[in-house]
C-alpha cells in the first residue's frame, strides 16, 4: 500500500505542477522569451545599422591650425611660436565612437644667455625647438538627443590620445654645438565640438586637449642654476603641453 500511494496518480501529478509552472514562466502568450528577446535585439541593430549607413559618416579627414603652450619650468623657458599645424585621419565605428590617427607640428624656443649648470661659462644663447607629434587617438561623441538643438548641432565629443613627441632643440647661437634630438610617449585627454557646415561633407571644429608627455630632457639639469636656489636657470624642463587648435573638417 505504502509503494502504491507512493506513486498514485495524484502524487505524480502534485510533483509534476512545480515543474509546469516554472515552464509557463518562460513563455508569455506562448512564445519563449528567449526567442522574443533576440528577435528584438536583432531587429534594434537591424535598424541601428541602417541608420547608420543612412546618416552617419565613415571617415573625416581633419586640417588643422592652433596653439600649442607649456606649463611648469617648460612654460617658464619657452616662448611659444604659433600657429600649430595638424592633418589627422577619423574613422567611425558607429554613432558615437571613432578612432583616428595623425601628427601635429609646433615650434619654440628660449634663450639661455647666463651661465648655467651644463654651460659654464659660455651660456648657449637662442635654443630653437622643433616638436613633432604623432597620436593615435579614441573620441566618444556625446547622446545629445535629450538635449537643446544647440548642444546637438555642435557634435560635442571627448577625446583620448596616445602620443609620441619627437623634440629638436637646434642651438642658434652657438652653430658648433650638435643639434639635441629625443622623443617622448604621453597622453592627451580633452575635448571638443564639430559644427556642421554641409551634413555629412563639411564641419568647423575645435577642440581643446592637455598632454602629459615625459619628454627626453624633462629632468634634465644642463639649465639648472650653478648655485642652487638662486641665480639664473630651471630647476629641470618638466610641465604639461596645452593644444587649442580649429580645425577644417572633410567628411564622407
Amino acid at each position: 500500500m505504502a509503494l502504491f500511494f507512493c506513486w498514485s496518480p495524484s502524487t505524480v501529478r502534485a510533483q509534476l505542477e512545480p515543474m509546469e509552472i516554472e515552464n509557463d514562466d518562460l513563455n508569455l502568450g506562448g512564445n519563449d522569451i528567449f526567442n522574443d528577446f533576440k528577435e528584438d535585439y536583432e531587429d534594434t541593430k537591424v535598424l541601428e545599422d541602417e541608420n547608420f549607413y543612412q546618416y552617419a559618416r565613415f571617415y573625416n579627414v581633419a586640417l588643422t591650425i592652433g596653439h600649442t603652450m607649456f606649463d611648469g619650468n617648460r612654460g617658464s623657458a619657452y616662448v611659444n611660436e604659433p600657429p600649430t599645424f595638424g592633418l589627422s585621419l577619423n574613422y567611425f565605428i558607429n554613432f558615437q565612437t571613432s578612432m583616428g590617427i595623425g601628427w601635429a607640428y609646433s615650434q619654440h624656443h628660449f634663450f639661455i644667455d647666463q651661465a648655467v649648470n651644463g654651460y659654464n661659462p659660455d651660456p648657449p644663447g637662442a635654443i630653437a625647438v622643433r616638436c613633432l607629434r604623432f597620436f593615435i587617438n579614441y573620441r566618444h561623441y556625446l547622446d545629445t538627443s535629450n538635449l537643446g538643438t544647440a548642444i546637438t548641432y555642435a557634435n560635442p565629443y571627448l577625446s583620448l590620445s596616445m602620443e609620441y613627441w619627437y623634440v629638436t632643440n637646434r642651438f642658434i647661437d652657438q652653430s658648433q654645438l650638435e643639434n639635441e634630438k629625443g622623443g617622448g610617449f604621453g597622453f592627451g585627454y580633452g575635448g571638443g565640438l564639430e559644427f556642421p557646415i554641409k551634413l555629412r561633407d563639411t564641419y568647423l571644429g575645435v577642440e581643446f586637449l592637455i598632454h602629459s608627455i615625459n619628454f627626453h630632457d624633462k629632468y634634465t639639469q644642463k639649465y639648472r642654476p650653478i648655485v642652487t636656489g638662486s641665480g639664473f636657470g630651471y630647476q629641470n624642463l618638466a610641465g604639461l603641453g596645452y593644444t587649442t587648435k580649429i580645425s577644417y573638417i572633410f567628411g564622407w
